[in-house]
């Protein structure tokens, strides 16, 4: 099935993005940046004091003239440590608020997105974005963006170091310029293209994985282990091929390095070897020159390298940002005082057929609504549509906070009191203790190894699908909406535990305006109201004694299952 992904933020918006970011904190990036410039400041005394060094031996001067340099290097080493912990704490700190804060945005927009939108992209193009991409952008913040910026201010330093000493070794120096420049420019006109295709394919190979062993039980019922095999294989090959281009590419990029070193040095030697000739510069001087090129070498290399991890985080950054802007899900129009109003709905996942049709209902405050029909009636879509899951794509829908509770639940990771505290973080431990012996699950949770103390979820102690659906209405009692959607909530239960079930939901819907998606009759059967759906429309509407009088297809449906 063609998907389409999520997008991805152009360049200048990323830079709008920062530039917010950044401003936010300019105060300690300022200070980062100018320890960090101290620091290096402090480093380039190393090189002319080691040519002092160099003279003294030269000139056979006495064991005290090397006292003062020697003294000199040990402050200009202690002063650069001091200073470079300094400004990298304070870059780090503001790097770890910027990720804080984009983490934040990203999450936040995530989750107010519509379902089907992120539906329509795959699950795995959004947990992609949100575990790997993520992750890169903070290694990016933690260590690529400090190490460049620390290597540039030592660059910028070491320059004006070498001009410091003789004008002409740094016009020797910038002899690599030319080659460095165009290796860059090399690098980052096939790099960017190519990091931003390796989390594409990235995305798509977890949205294929996820495809595969989510839905295994139907891959194995239709015997299409091969077909899969060969989906994740292609998958595979892509992000292999990918990779490999990655390694040819920083292979030649870090050969033009070794070029660019080899020019520059041989300039800055021979420039040192003509200026002591002529007796412009000492043999110090020459030797401080050739150490402050050799210097260079590293920070030069390990910035140009670090384009790597930086075009690679750019790269997960417009995703993620890409995300970060999209449009939440539109607010629909509250209900009063927890009535559902559903007028001329219309809904379709792919355009042009439509799985509702012109359904109209209105639910009273307080009441409670039972959908029946066969399967693909439509029931679960316009559960959905009250539950605020999906927007219909013609019509309006009028409810006010809603919960939601399906077949389908999920047991978050964690003590079993957090697990519940999550619909009610403020809930005390007898709240806790009430909604639990509310759905009846009070008996099988003191029965726990710690109680509600628990660790459930990943990792933790395994529930039931029972007990996890029971929890599952614990947490709506505790949320306390006052409109609850139960979508085949106590399929779970199977035949032994239906009963128990049944009677938990009747609890958690008491008091609130309630709509139960029914598989099994008896539990629409106490229903204020049966509405009975039919390829996306309402065919029937009435108690389960006017519908089976009516002897319609409620009455059929009803048969079958007491039969």
């Amino acid at each position: 099935m063609s998907r389409t992904l999520l997008p991805v933020a152009p360049a200048a918006r990323i830079r709008v993005v920062l530039v917010g970011l950044l401003r936010e904190r300019r105060g300690v990036v300022l200070g980062g940046l100018l320890a960090l410039l101290a620091s290096a400041g402090a480093s380039m005394a190393v090189a002319p004091l080691l040519g002092l060094v160099v003279d003294v031996v030269v000139q056979r001067r006495g064991p005290d003239a090397v006292t003062a340099p020697v003294l000199g290097l040990v402050a200009a080493a202690l002063a650069q440590g001091a200073l470079a912990v300094l400004g990298g704490a304070l870059v780090a700190r503001a790097g770890e608020g910027l990720l804080a804060d984009l983490r934040e945005r990203f999450v936040a927009r995530a989750l107010s997105l519509p379902l089907a939108r992120v539906e329509e992209a795959g699950a795995g193009d959004l947990t992609s974005r949100v575990t790997s991409d993520l992750s890169l952008v903070g290694d990016a913040v933690r260590e690529a963006v400090p190490n460049v910026a620390r290597g540039g201010l030592v660059i910028l330093a070491t320059l004006v170091g070498l001009a410091a000493l003789d004008w002409r070794f740094l016009i020797a120096a910038l002899v690599a310029l030319p080659v460095q420049a165009l290796t860059a420019r090399w690098y980052l006109r096939r790099s960017t293209p190519l990091y931003a295709e390796q989390r594409q394919v990235g995305g798509a190979q977890q949205q294929q994985l996820l495809d595969t062993v989510g839905g295994i039980g139907t891959v194995r019922s239709l015997v299409l282990h091969d077909d899969h095999r060969d989906r994740v294989s292609s998958r595979a090959a892509d992000v292999v091929a990918l990779a490999l281009r990655v390694v040819r590419l920083q292979t030649g990029f870090f050969g033009r390095l070794n070029l660019a070193e080899f020019l520059g040095i041989a300039a800055v030697l021979a420039t040192g070897t003509w200026l002591v000739s002529i007796d412009a510069a000492s043999v110090g001087t020459a030797s401080a020159a050739a150490l402050y090129f050799v210097a260079l070498f590293t920070p030069i290399n390990e910035t140009l390298f670090l384009l790597d991890t930086v075009q690679s985080a750019g790269a997960s950054l417009a995703r993620v940002v890409g995300v970060a802007d999209l449009e939440p899900a539109p607010e629909r129009p509250p209900g009063e005082d927890g009535t559902v109003a559903v007028r001329g709905v219309h809904h379709a996942y792919v355009a042009g057929h439509e799985v509702l049709s012109d359904v109209d209902l209105e639910v009273p405050a307080g009441s409670r609504v039972a959908l029946v029909g066969a399967s693909g009636a439509g029931k679960t879509t316009l559960a959905g549509l009250v539950a605020g899951v999906h927007v219909p794509t013609a019509g309006s829908v009028h409810a006010g906070r809603v919960g939601l509770v399906t077949q389908e639940v999920h047991v978050f990771a964690g003590t079993l009191a957090d697990d519940l505290r999550l619909a009610a973080p403020s809930a005390s431990s007898s709240d806790l203790e009430a909604a639990l012996e509310a759905v009846g699950a009070a008996g099988w949770v003191a029965a726990l190894p710690d109680g509600i103390d628990t660790v459930v979820g990943a990792g933790g102690h395994g529930l039931t699908g029972a007990q996890a659906q029971q929890l599952a209405l614990a947490r709506l009692l505790l949320a306390d909406p006052p409109v609850a959607v139960l979508d085949e909530a106590t399929a779970e239960a199977g035949s032994s535990g239906a009963r128990a079930l049944d009677d938990a939901a009747d609890r958690v819907l008491a008091g609130r305006t309630g709509i139960v998606v029914a598989h099994r009759l008896v539990q629409a059967a106490t229903a204020d109201r049966i509405v009975v759906m039919d390829a996306g429309r309402i065919v029937e509407s009435g108690t389960h004694d006017e519908l089976l009088a009516a002897g319609g297809r409620y009455a059929r449906l009803w048969s079958t299952q007491q039969a």
